[in-house]
Formats: C-alpha cells, structure tokens, sequence
C-alpha cells in the first residue's frame, strides 16, 4: 500500500485521509478528492503563539534532502505550526486572487505550487509520524487540525474570484503555447477545483463546505477507534502450552508484547490491521484460533471502540455530496478520475477475476477438510467442520503434504537485512545502476528507523530513503510508503521517502527472519519508494506517486517478480547462520507452491474490493442504520454471489481503514487494476531479457520518473505499446483455464 502525499495547495488533501492510499497506505490519495471542511472563514495572519526561532516548521530544513530535523521535533510543534502555515497559505493565495494584472499561467498556476511551503512541511512530518510512531497528544492534535485543514482547503478551492482565473487560464489552454507539463498542470487545477466544487452555487458552496468538515472529523474518529480496537483486541493467553505451534521467537514476542502491557507472566497475541492472522497458520490450540480471529472480526462492533455509527455517517454524507456535485453516486464521482473512470468497469474486471477465484477457493476448501477428515480419522477423534479460523493452518498442512515444506523451514533462509541488501537492493541496482550507503549521521524519529542514500551510478545523488520495518503498538497497521519530501525541481528538491511495514521484532539477539510473504511485502512497498525517488519533474503536484490509487499499486506490484527472479532468489536465501544457499529441492517446491491457496488470497481481497464498491453506489436513503451495517455487508457478499463462509473479507466494514479513513474510498479495486499493469509489464520484462540495466532505464523513463505529467494509461500504452491484457495477471495467479 502506499500512501500519497500532495504538494502546495493540495497537500491538505493527503493530510486529511481524504482520498489516499497503500497498502498499503495505509493508501493513496489523490489530487482531486474532496476532503472535509466549510470555509467558515479563512485562516487569518494572526500570529502563532510559538516563536519562529523555537519551532523547527517554521523554517526550511538545513539538513542533507531537507530531511526534517526529527531530534528538535516535539508534540508542542505541531499545532502552532498548522496555524501559521494555514495563515501564511491563506495570505499567498489570496494574492493571486486578488491580483489586478491578467491571469497568466506564472502568476496563477505557478504561484498556487508555491504557496503553502510551512504547511507542507508540517504537514509531511505530522501525518507520517502520527501513522507510524503516533502520541496520545498527537491524536489530539490530529482531531483537532483535521477539520481546520479541511475548512482551509475549501477556503481556497471555493474561493470564486481564484477559480475565475484558473478557468479563464483552461479555457484559454490551446492558445498559452504550454509545454506538455504545464498544460498537464493546468487540467489538473481545474478538474481540483470543479470538483471541489468551484461551480455551485454559494449556498450549496456552504452544504458541500459543512459535509467536507464532517466528514474529515469522522475519518479520524474511524481511524482513532480502529487503531484503539485492534490494540485493545489483541489475545491475552495464560498458559504458554496454548501457543503450542508457534516459534520460540514469537513466543519471546508475545511475552514482551505482555510485558510492554503490563501483564508479567501472560502473554500477548497482538492483532495486525486484516481479518486474517498470520498466528492463524501456527496455532495448534484450536480454542486460541477461535478467540484470535473472533477478536479480528469484531473490532469496531460495540464498546467505546465501535464504528458503525462512523460507518453510517460517512457513507451518508459521500452520497449527499455527490448527489450536490451532480453525480450518481459516490463511486462514479471518485471513479471518473481513476484509470478505470466508471464503476461499471471496475465491477466488470473484479468479476472476471471472482468467478475463477471463488471456483478455486472451493476446490481448496474441499482439500482443506479432506485433510482435517483425514487427521481427525487417524487420532480417532471427531472431525469438524472447516471455519475461517481453520483455514490458514490446514491450508497450510495441505501445502506442506503437496509440496513438502512449511514456513518454519523456510523462515532460516530469508534474514530482513540480507534479503533488504542483497535481493531489495541488489535488484535495484542490476536494473537502475542505483546504490544505497546508509547514513547513521542523520537524526531518526525512531530508533528503529534506517536512512540510506540513493546514488545514481555516476555518483550524482538522488535523494534519502527511511526504512521504518518494526511493528509497535503505536504504529497503524499494514505496510505503505510516503514521503517527507517530495521531489520537484521548481523547488529543487530532491525525495525523502519512506517505507513502513509492520514486520514483528524479535526479541533483543534474535534474528528477524520473515515468510516469503513478508520478503514479498518488502519488495512492494520498495516499488513504491522507487516510483516516488525516481521523479524527475517540475511541479509537486504531477510529482512522483501522486497519480490515481489504480495507478500507483502498479510499480509496486511490479517490483514483486524480482523476488522470483533466479539471481535475486539465490543472492537472498541463504540460511541465517550458516550462510548456505536454500537447498535447491526447498527453493523449487517454495516457487512451486505460489499458485496455491490463490483461491482464498484472491477471493478474500475481491470480496472486499465488491464491497466496497457496492457499500459506495449506494444512495443515502439506502444507507443502513448503524445496528444493521454488518446484516448488510452480508446481504451485499450474497447478492454479489462471492460470499463463502470460509473466506471471509480480507477487511470487515467496520475496520476497513482503506475506505473509511485511507483514501481509497470505491477505490480498493485499484490493487487488481494494478496487478493487470503490473503482470502485463512483467510478460514484456520477460520477454525482453528481463533483469537488464536496459530494460530497467526504459521502465524508469517510461513510467517511474513520469509521475502524472501524462494521465496514466497514456504512460502505460508508451510503455507497453497496446492496452492492458488480464490474462497474464490470470496466469501469474494460477487462475487461468488449462
């Protein structure tokens, strides 16, 4: 998942939650989402209370990249530094607008990309940090700054006499003599502010004001009550016999996990942000699988945590305010803007992806209860039926018996820093000629955090990475790249991005040793960071990941088949202490296996993708209450004919953050649409001569280095010379018909 970041005028957007995303990012947001606010008045030039010299937003960064200066950084910063910032943004814009000279593309479009420098900044730091290293104060702040970050993006984008000279400047367009750049920018403005609503009436200015203000402080409540629900879910187990299945070195974290709670002697089985666990596979307990996926499934349904309520509201408000802004419905108003533009082809596309999938998740599940017939008849016990909670460890036994191997044998061969340095690494440099020399002189917002310098291979720098791959309690879940700085040569600026993923810390001498899931993760999450570092552009808001959620999952997905790939595979699996090359025989039968258990993988996100969408092409009147939002994510799975009680979605409605406060709100699909991109380019890597420093240069110049300076299916048909094809994507999943 990655999560975007917007530059300027735009930033806000991204700040809000409003229309993100990655897993990511958390997930994307872009450019034209409305977010949440009225623009009761504008933010004035009142003077903070802080003092410039005493906060460290309120100047430019004096660090290598503008890293920002973590160390001098403290809760008391924030608030003081949204203000001036919104103040300072306010003035700049309203300079422009009330500028007498003729609208020019300088001194209009150019100058909105300059303004909000202090926000920005701010901004940057605040919503990463709160994501990925958050405060009980910073959660105060974020409740209180989202609804005025909202107000002051409609304060500009509402703002009539602005908008007359950016619209004077598009209808103008054909005749301004613009490079392909900047006439891209200048669509860009004006799709942001018509949608933002720049041509209703005022009255109906002040509505759509009023539901954007809510809806920004609904988003936070659902991402504040999920981040409590799942930290407050997590199992507490007495006896350690009960988590017979699982390794030493996850027994040690579930111990320091109590520990950390204060529960000396317990231990502590924490949630991660999807329905399924991954304890789910080792847990031999079966009473201890129940309560783990029970304590998953109900987060956000009851207590102080509970979001249905949230659910209701927001989903209220989105199909009031597309019904304001002249569309049908919520999804056909975030959809127009995506590469697939209408919720007709997104459902075309998941459908031709759910069929095969749900044929597939029922052929496995008649192997998974075979199976558990088969144990149950060799210990003389009684059998069961197959349930959720069920599903990861049986599937796993079937794996293990069809190919002959588990994860814990796997596991030894994938250490994080090898397989960071010699696959992550190594599979950049083979097709970029990039490098990587860490920085340990640079300050951190955690001490788990990496800085790396990225070179190009003549040694011209390029820009700085984090990596920030440890789960804790104050971190969101999931994984997601964003960025801290992002590139554009107006400013010349060059990026400081990061990656985040949610990887369990051993405890203190033990190795990190991950799943070819979790090696898998890395390599998607990195492809996001590539995408962002390689940007070679003018403008921030045509800058790096900034393009549309079913855009930007597609270097990142791409960047997944380097993990495949021989020389990478044989540079990464070496066991931890030894250093010997996984055993060929291993390594075949782990590539083997990649197609099974396709079934579930893809059906569990489709169903979710089906939901969302439908959950979004309602009507407001028909928006269950909050008492009936978990019989009517039921109905819809059924109406849909995807609904199989062992795959559950891979998120339940009520700790959905990708749609709720993730910014891929009818846009969790995107990850499909992606994946067809994504595979397509793989089959033309492949038949290219794949892991070349050719191959690698076309797809940097071609799609990485772009950013949204041509809308994304043109720089896809650039690329790949015709319109995306589903069937590798089919293959690649197992899911085509022999």
């Amino acid at each position: 998942m990655k999560r975007s970041k917007l530059a300027g005028i735009l930033f806000v957007v991204a700040a809000c939650g409003s229309k993100a995303p990655p897993a990511s990012n958390p997930g994307p947001v872009s450019a034209e989402a409305p977010t949440q606010q009225a623009p009761a008045e504008p933010a004035t030039a009142a003077q903070p209370p802080a003092k410039p010299a005493e906060n460290p937003f309120f100047a430019e960064s004096t660090l290598p990249y503008k890293l920002p200066p973590f160390d001098r950084i403290h809760d008391a910063d924030y608030m003081p530094a949204f203000e001036r910032g919104m103040a300072e943004q306010i003035a700049e814009v309203q300079k422009i607008a009330k500028d007498s000279s003729p609208p020019t593309f300088d001194n209009t479009i150019v100058a909105l990309e300059r303004t909000g420098r202090t926000l920005t900044r701010v901004s940057k730091v605040f919503f990463n940090l709160n994501s990925s290293n958050g405060t009980d104060e910073m959660r105060k702040v974020e409740a209180d700054v989202t609804p005025k970050l909202s107000a002051h993006r409609d304060a500009i984008l509402l703002d009539a006499a602005l908008f007359k000279r950016v619209d004077t400047l598009y209808q103008q367009r054909a005749k301004l003599g613009l490079d392909a750049e900047s006439a891209q920018l200048l669509d860009r403005y004006e799709a942001m502010f018509v949608r933002a609503g720049a041509k209703l009436s005022d009255a109906d200015k002040q509505t759509l004001a009023k539901m954007n203000q809510d809806l920004s402080s609904l988003g936070t409540t659902f991402r504040q009550r999920v981040l409590a629900a799942t930290k407050d879910g997590a199992v507490v187990v007495d006896d350690v016999k009960q988590l017979a299945g699982l390794s030493q070195e996850q027994i040690s974290a579930a111990a320091e996990a109590a520990k950390a709670r204060e529960l000396p002697g317990k231990y502590v089985l924490v949630l991660q942000n999807t329905t399924t666990q991954p304890v789910l596979e080792q847990l031999t307990d079966r009473d201890v699988r129940k309560r783990v996926f029970e304590a998953s499934t109900k987060r956000g349904q009851g207590g102080a945590s509970d979001t249905t309520e949230t659910v209701t509201q927001i989903l209220q408000l989105r199909a009031k305010r597309a019904k304001l802004l002249g569309y049908t419905d919520h999804a056909s108003y975030a959809l127009v803007e995506e590469t697939a533009q209408t919720p007709a082809n997104v459902d075309r596309i998941l459908r031709q992806v759910a069929t095969p999938a749900l044929a597939k998740a029922k052929v496995e599940a008649k192997d998974i209860q075979a199976a558990i017939d088969a144990e149950a008849k060799a210990a003389k016990t009684k059998s069961f039926k197959l349930e959720p909670w069920d599903w990861a460890m049986y599937s796993q036994k079937v794996r293990s018996q069809r190919f002959g191997y588990d994860d814990s044998q796997v596991k030894p061969y994938f250490e994080l820093d090898r397989v960071l340095k010699d696959g992550v690494f190594f599979a950049a440099t083979k097709l970029y000629g990039i490098t990587f020399t860490e920085r340990k002189d640079l300050p951190v917002y955690h001490p788990d955090v990496r800085v790396f310098e990225v070179k190009e291979a003549d040694g011209k720098s390029i820009g700085l990475i984090l990596l920030d791959y440890y789960k804790r309690d104050a971190k969101q879940g999931g994984a997601w790249m964003d960025t801290f700085v992002d590139q554009a040569s107006l400013f010349g600026e060059k990026p400081v991005v990061v990656n985040n993923l949610n990887i369990p810390k051993p405890a203190a001498g033990q190795p990190t040793l991950l799943t070819f899931d979790e090696v898998e993760t890395m390599f998607h999450e990195f492809g996001h960071l590539l995408h962002g570092t390689f940007s070679n552009v003018k403008y921030p808001l045509l800058s790096g990941t900034n393009v549309p959620p079913d855009f930007v999952e597609f270097p990142s997905q791409f960047n997944e088949m380097w993990l495949r790939d021989p020389a990478v595979l044989a540079n990464i699996a070496k066991h931890y202490k030894t250093g010997e090359a996984m055993p060929k025989e291993l390594l075949d039968k782990v590539l083997a296996s990649q197609t099974y258990g396709a079934g579930f993988g893809t059906l569990e996100y489709t169903e979710a993708a089906m939901l969302d969408l439908s959950w979004h092409r309602l009507a407001a009147a028909k928006i269950p209450a909050a008492d009936k939002v978990m019989a009517t994510e039921q109905t819809i799975l059924s109406k849909d004919r995807i609904a199989f009680a062992p795959v559950p979605p891979r998120y339940h409605t009520t700790y959905f953050q990708h749609i709720f406060s993730g910014g891929y709100d009818a846009g969790y699909y995107a990850y499909m649409w992606s994946e067809v991109l994504a595979r397509d380019s793989g089959a033309w890597f492949t038949a290219h001569g794949g892991l070349t420093r050719e191959n690698g240069d076309a797809f940097r110049a071609k799609i990485l280095s772009r950013g949204r300076t041509k809308e994304p299916s043109v720089l896809f048909k650039d690329f790949y010379g015709k319109d995306p094809d589903i069937k590798p994507l089919l293959e690649y999943r197992g899911l085509s018909k022999k």
